[in-house]
């Protein structure tokens, strides 16, 4: 018995003190998987963030500081929705309409710009002979982010919500398998769209494209207007 303890207690000492309750150990990796599986589940989808990375992505354009911005943004919000504000910003729907008409707006104008690109695609290959600059890429970057209020619904409200079901290290673990989601995608993305460079190397590719992102932004428009009445 006294060999047992002996044991026991080496044992601690080689964990460095981390020593888990009984069932926590397996509770941890299991609510990290279950938050990376949700956030993942969220975030890959047609939308006008996903849409702007790619496009990035394929001009090689600040990709590293705008994937590290969509993650960082995404990671901040899980952040305050795991934390418990969830419940505040879904009791908040004068904020959310703010956002939401604004948003609105913001991907109608760019839906346009998309649409006047489709029909210019030699415009394309001058943007990336010059290169477009840092500054209003970044602020492209953090309005898709910000004023999509289906971001705040996704990360802040939902995923917030259903991380009541952990708690203590359950919870964190949860938290940053969710964030940890955005940045595998968001990097994936930016730097996985160049294999796509030889089908783009064509200015009909780009009109496809851009046609597309034009499409998305509207329909995205579109709804989020509707959703106000």
């Amino acid at each position: 018995m006294q060999r047992r303890r002996r044991l026991d207690k080496m044992d601690a000492a080689m964990l460095g003190g981390f020593c888990f309750p009984p069932g926590l150990s397996m509770l941890i990796p299991s609510a990290a998987l279950s938050g990376f599986l949700l956030g993942a589940s969220l975030i890959v989808a047609i939308g006008a963030q996903n849409a702007f990375i790619l496009r990035q992505g394929l001009l090689r354009q600040h990709v590293f500081v705008l994937s590290l911005i969509c993650a960082m943004s995404d990671a901040a919000l899980i952040a305050l929705g795991v934390g418990g504000l969830g419940t505040l910003v879904a009791s908040a729907p004068l904020l959310i309409k703010i956002v939401t008409a604004g948003g609105a707006v913001f991907l109608a104008a760019y839906a346009a710009i998309a649409v006047r690109r489709a029909f210019h695609p030699e415009a394309m290959r001058a943007s990336r002979e010059g290169g477009s600059g840092l500054k209003p890429a970044v602020a492209a970057c953090l309005a898709f982010t910000f004023l999509n209020p289906h971001v705040y619904l996704d990360t802040v409200v939902l995923l917030g919500s259903l991380a009541a079901q952990y708690e203590g290290r359950g919870r964190v673990a949860y938290g940053v398998g969710a964030a940890l989601a955005s940045f595998v995608w968001f990097f994936g993305l930016g730097y996985g769209a160049r294999l796509l460079e030889p089908v783009f190397a064509r200015p009909a590719a780009w009109r496809i494209l851009d046609s597309l992102i034009g499409l998305v932004m509207a329909g995205l428009s579109l709804s989020l207007l509707v959703s106000l009445f």
